[in-house]
C-alpha cells in the first residue's frame, strides 16, 4: 500500500471510532468529547487537499512506506 491510501484507511478508522466512542446511542458510548477528534481528522483531511501536506504522510514515509508514484513500474496501476 502507498501513502496516500494508509492515510485514507487510518483516518476512515479513526473517524469511525471517534464516532462509536462519541454518539449516545453507541453501545462503546464514552463522551460526547470524543467527536472532537472526528473534528481533528476531518480538519486534518481538508488541510491536507489544499496544501498536500500531512503529518501522517510524513511519519508513514520515515517508516518506509513508498509513495503512489515509487510503487507504480511500468504502468501496472
Amino acid at each position: 500500500m502507498t501513502v496516500e491510501r494508509y492515510i485514507r484507511v487510518f483516518a476512515g478508522l479513526f473517524i469511525l471510532i471517534s464516532l462509536a466512542l462519541g454518539v449516545e446511542q453507541s453501545p462503546l458510548f464514552v463522551s460526547k468529547w470524543a467527536l472532537a477528534f472526528t473534528a481533528f481528522v476531518g480538519l486534518n483531511l481538508l488541510q491536507f487537499g489544499l496544501t498536500n501536506f500531512c503529518p501522517m504522510g510524513s511519519l508513514l514515509r520515515m517508516l518506509g512506506v513508498k509513495d503512489a508514484g515509487q510503487s507504480c513500474k511500468k504502468g501496472c496501476c
